[in-house]
């Protein structure tokens, strides 16, 4: 029984975002609530049904003949069908008939795509967006949404119905944007991707510090882009390359649930080298045109973290890297990962200078460093420094790390 409910569980996560797709595809977003139900319902009767006869031979066939029926017994049940649906098509698509979902490969693959175009409407807030991301395109429940928000159900109810009502109100279509908007809508979607992936790269949620479901279904989600020719652009294929770069790395970072590993300490034997191929591979063809996003140069930071000789050449162009991404896109977090690259290179004194004058207060990454850098100057300094990390960090696992880095500082006195 446990077996089978792993099994559905699995199914779930793989073909629920498929099968929404298809039917908002063919019903309209404005009826995508209806489609998650359908969808909800016939997973709801495969575990009952199998748990009484067993798992079919090809479960996922058998649950895209039941959402069929649904879907069509559904809106008959509820006239939507013949009194609002059909004559849309009648007026839109002639010589067109449809008369059930369409679970083809090729129907999906293009469904989800027109779902994350749709998805990431600029009209939809940031964060609402990667929330629908979740649930629409990865399948996730309520309650893992809520957890990697630091938030609780009802919230994200509310949160996830608002986004739902403004792709109503703005009227927005499962369609593809024409080729002169897609360049613009791309750097949309790209974002939420990036976010999605950053998120489970470095989790706030309290029990775990890297979440690799949520990496695994932006990287699903990029891939998804690459193989459309006119989404398979340079910054397109430089997020892959550097969500790879990250990926490759995973098995290393963690030793269990919550225990992390530093970079310094990680084991290169357990670095993904098919990952860092697969990096290399996207990076290649990134280079091709003019552009320099920052995900190419963020891609090349990666990569340089995926060589573990710590050079001085290596930490070199690491901190050339920062300083044109601070130029291309600034933000916080970069200063202070330049501030690290800058300590690699011209040593303490250079990067304190330039540190403190950040004043990150509420970011305890920003005091880690501070007590990283004062460590063989002033060990009080240090100390004070990682106490306000340890009382800012999120999560038992980062504050393990500050409190073991404070025990080192007590045997260097």
């Amino acid at each position: 029984m446990e077996q089978e409910f792993e099994s559905l569980k699995h199914l779930f996560q793989q073909e629920f975002s498929k099968m929404v797709a298809v039917i908002s595809k063919l019903f309209g977003l404005q009826h995508i609530e209806m489609a998650e139900d359908i969808v909800s319902e016939t997973f709801l009767q495969a575990s009952e049904t199998w748990g009484v006869k067993g798992v079919p031979a090809n479960p996922t066939a058998w649950l895209y003949t039941v959402a069929k029926n649904k879907t069509l017994y559904h809106f008959r049940r509820n006239k939507i069908f013949d009194k609002k649906v059909a004559p849309e098509w009648v007026a839109q698509e002639k010589d067109q008939e449809y008369t059930e979902p369409d679970f083809s490969k090729e129907n999906i693959k293009d469904s989800q795509l027109q779902m994350l175009f749709a998805v990431c409407n600029p009209a939809i807030a940031s964060e609402a967006q990667i929330g629908l991301a979740l649930r629409i395109l990865c399948g996730f429940g309520i309650d893992e949404i809520a957890d990697a928000f630091l938030s609780n159900k009802e919230t994200i109810n509310k949160r996830l119905f608002r986004a739902k009502e403004k792709l109503r109100m703005e009227n927005v279509t499962m369609e593809l944007p024409g080729v002169t908007e897609i360049a613009s809508r791309l750097d949309n979607v790209l974002h939420i991707i990036y976010l999605l992936f950053a998120e489970g790269y470095y989790s706030k949620t309290q029990d775990q510090i890297l979440r690799k479901d949520l990496c695994v279904e932006a990287m699903r989600l990029g891939l998804m882009l690459t193989e459309y020719a006119p989404t398979n652009q340079p910054h397109t294929n430089a997020l892959m390359a550097l969500m790879c770069f990250h990926a490759s790395r995973f098995t290393a970072r963690q030793t269990g649930e919550a225990s992390y590993v530093l970079y310094e300490q990680q084991d290169e034997q357990l670095w993904d080298q098919a990952l860092i191929h697969q990096g290399n591979y996207f990076l290649a063809l990134s280079a091709q045109g003019h552009e320099v996003s920052s995900y190419h140069l963020e891609a090349r930071i990666a990569y340089w973290h995926c060589v573990k000789a710590d050079t001085p050449e290596k930490w070199e162009e690491i901190l050339t890297l920062y300083d044109h991404l601070l130029q291309v896109n600034y933000s916080p977090s970069v200063a202070l990962n330049r501030a690290f690259a800058l300590f690699k290179v011209k040593g303490p004194l250079a990067a304190l200078a330039e540190a403190e004058t950040l004043k990150l207060d509420d970011n305890h990454f920003y005091f880690v460093l501070l007590g990283e850098l004062y460590k063989n100057i002033d060990s009080q300094k240090a100390k004070t420094h990682l106490q306000k990390a340890y009382a800012l960090a999120k999560t038992q696992t980062e504050k393990q790390l500050i409190q073991e880095k404070m025990d080192d500082l007590e045997k260097i006195r």
